[in-house]
């Protein structure tokens, strides 16, 4: 049965806010953009709700973190930038946290609630003025953990309501999932709103390339939309992953054994909708390969360097034009995806109790755990969530 806090409950939190917003430092991880594993644990000026105008502030205690690529990439000085005035990057993209104090003119959001901030923010494109910031034709671009936006592995964060997603307390063990989870939501949302141009168009079969977080998301989403799901994956059966894909009624495959093109492709496939994360760009060619006439291939790696292969590029074309195929990428997501993604996750509790959180496999407590964060993000193997508990509930 879920309660609403009580008066005094919301006084206490409330009291700890004030406390909170007098104390002028906080910790946070960092790192210096443009400068390699140059990862550190510091002290940073606390925000409070002042610093949005309007008194639409709302502060935000952190209790979880999750970590990814993205953060063991911005270490690496791969890309990222500071914002400016600051010569320093407040890592961490994948927030989950619980409201500590709101401003006088925000009604949307309640001392006690549990939520998730998005992490793109608008710029000056027509796109960000309407609300799809993910969709910017600006050159430049805002996001919170990872360029020239400070992210959330501190203590606290401070936001507009327009960037804060509330969270069921029924899902609070799982809402950092939140953030990967609108990449899937996101992808899978456009290859529909795609093939509306078609009329008719009902998917049966699916491919996931990938089994790593988003591609288990990715086939948990497919899932509960009623598809026949394919997992492709190098690691060879039985492990966590496969034991879960089982669980929600997708097989999987591993390319050591069952090659993409392979007899998996011909008695699977081939593929209505194919949903690539890898970030192994030749496996994007295959899977042009593997998809049916009317199909979908979403793409959501980012792949850096310089990578050369050989592929069949007049089959290809030939099949994608006479096919009337579709490739189409995604990246990031904005406020619809994430409020879908809540929807998604609920669902997903109800149809597979507890399939959510046995993905949050690698926890670390306390924003002085940061190297082990890292170091379990970079080498560990078997990881599927990494994640920094950052405070008790």
């Amino acid at each position: 049965m879920v309660t609403t806090a009580s008066a005094s409950q919301k006084q206490s939190s409330y009291t700890e806010a004030r406390s909170a917003s007098a104390s002028q430092t906080m910790k946070a991880i960092a790192v210096l953009p443009g400068q390699p594993n140059t990862m550190h644990l510091r002290e940073v000026p606390r925000p409070t709700v002042d610093e949005i105008p309007g008194g639409r502030g709302v502060l935000v205690k952190v209790l979880r973190v999750g970590v990814d690529g993205t953060d063991k990439e911005i270490n690496a000085a791969e890309y990222g930038a500071a914002p400016p005035g600051f010569d320093y990057l407040i890592t961490g993209h994948e927030s989950f946290g619980r409201v500590v104090e709101v401003g006088p003119n925000v009604s949307e959001l309640s001392v006690g609630d549990y939520v998730v901030a998005t992490v793109r923010r608008p710029g000056s494109s027509i796109y960000d003025q309407i609300g799809t910031y993910d969709m910017t034709t600006d050159d430049m671009y805002y996001e919170r953990g990872i360029n020239l936006r400070h992210g959330y592995l501190s203590e606290y964060y401070v936001d507009d309501p327009e960037y804060i997603v509330k969270i069921p307390p029924g899902l609070r063990n799982v809402g950092v999932l939140l953030e990967p989870t609108t990449v899937v939501e996101k992808g899978i949302a456009q290859a529909y709103e795609i093939q509306r141009r078609l009329r008719v168009w009902h998917p049966r079969k699916a491919a996931v390339m990938g089994a790593g977080t988003i591609g288990l998301l990715a086939a948990l989403v497919l899932r509960l939309r009623g598809l026949d799901v394919t997992v492709f994956g190098r690691t060879q059966r039985p492990y966590l992953n496969s034991d879960l894909l089982e669980q929600l009624g997708a097989r999987y495959e591993s390319t050591v054994t069952s090659p993409i093109l392979g007899e998996s492709c011909r008695r699977h496939g081939p593929f209505d909708l194919i949903f690539e994360a890898t970030g192994a760009s030749s496996v994007v060619f295959e899977s042009m390969r593997a998809l049916a006439k009317n199909g979908v291939l979403v793409l959501s790696s980012v792949t850096g360097g310089d990578k050369m292969i050989e592929v069949p590029a007049d089959r290809i074309n030939l099949e994608f034009v006479l096919g009337n195929k579709v490739m189409v990428g995604t990246v990031n997501a904005n406020r619809e995806y994430f409020e879908s993604g809540v929807k998604n996750m609920a669902h997903a509790e109800a149809q597979y109790p507890g399939w959510l959180e046995q993905l949050l496999t690698h926890p670390f407590k306390g924003l002085e755990s940061w190297k082990l964060l890292l170091d379990t993000l970079t080498t560990a193997r078997g990881a599927i969530k990494v994640y920094c508990e950052v405070a008790e509930d």
